[in-house]
């Protein structure tokens, strides 16, 4: 009986539900004790691998990589492999080759929907000062396929299109000069360098550009329109470096200035704006919402079908 009596006195006691607690503020300092004691046990628990690991020394098991939607993503069958000679052939004769060739300089116009509100407005300065050799004309009601022709004739080679609702940027059109392609994205994320805790002041140096993870044929033509909106030959003495980083389909735009703060360190300075870009269209030629030959255009309900199925 005694022996029994000091089983059950041993048994754990079941943990109480927290959302049971009535009192919002004693629930969420319930919450916030939960989540440091899982904190302190997943710290433990490394802790233990890494001796475990470091007393096996050569004999200790690989690292497990783990598993996330990049790597499980579905086999798509117009990912590029970089040797391929066909890949190769179109890209040397699609719109964006005279830029790769070096036979023409970005020159880029950036412009708003009609009558833009006052953030707007703000990202279209900020968004010039990230892009060299960028300017920014107010339409004021002027017909976009009015702006197209004048673009071509003072030699812009891309065109920009920040749109907006409910007073806040919202999507981008981002047009190649004079023969397209012409890409619409949704906006989102969006933060001034205003918005961001110690941010980094900017220099008027030509940024390096890096592009990640444009992997299929998509991707690639994608990728290759957003990098002819920067000249070819970054100053890496102003160590600016912008970066398009495409995950699951959405484009994160950062750009940032790193500074060497010792022999060993270098740390990274955010200089802002930034945004997430969704790709919703890409359209052949210039702009034309009615008559325009489109490529590729996401259709949520029939391309959507698995979440680990991606186009870029």
């Amino acid at each position: 009986m005694a022996d029994k009596k000091h089983a059950v006195d041993e048994m754990p006691l079941p943990k109480r539900n927290i959302s049971e607690i009535k009192n919002k503020f004693r629930r969420a300092e319930a919450y916030r004790e939960q989540k440091k004691e899982q904190r302190k046990v997943k710290k433990t628990e490394k802790k233990r691998k890494l001796q475990e690991a470091k007393a096996l020394g050569e004999d200790a098991p690989p690292k497990k990589i783990p598993k996330t939607l990049e790597n499980m993503r579905v086999h798509d069958e117009t990912m590029v492999d970089p040797t391929d000679e066909e890949v190769a052939l179109d890209q040397s004769q699609d719109e964006m080759s005279a830029y790769f060739n070096r036979k023409t300089t970005p020159k880029v116009l950036i412009t708003t929907s009609d009558r833009p509100k006052s953030r707007t407005n703000k990202f279209c300065k900020e968004l010039k000062k990230s892009i060299p050799n960028s300017e920014i004309y107010y339409r004021r009601g002027l017909d976009l396929k009015k702006i197209i022709p004048q673009a071509v004739a003072k030699d812009y080679t891309d065109l920009i299109v920040i749109n907006e609702d409910r007073n806040q940027p919202n999507g981008m059109v981002i047009s190649h000069l004079p023969d397209g392609p012409t890409a619409h994205f949704k906006m989102s994320s969006v933060q001034l360098t205003t918005d961001l805790k110690k941010p980094g002041k900017m220099t008027g140096h030509m940024p390096e550009v890096i592009l990640n993870n444009f992997n299929t044929r998509l991707g690639h033509s994608v990728g290759r329109l957003l990098a002819s909106l920067f000249p070819h030959d970054p100053e890496f003495q102003g160590r600016r470096v912008v970066t398009l980083h495409n995950q699951r389909d959405f484009i994160f735009f950062r750009q940032h200035r790193y500074e060497f703060r010792n022999a060993k360190k270098a740390g990274l300075l955010e200089l802002g704006p930034r945004f997430t870009l969704k790709l919703r269209s890409l359209q052949k030629g210039t702009f034309d919402s009615k008559y325009g030959e489109y490529e590729w255009v996401h259709k949520r309900h029939e391309m959507e079908t698995s979440r680990r199925k991606f186009f870029l």
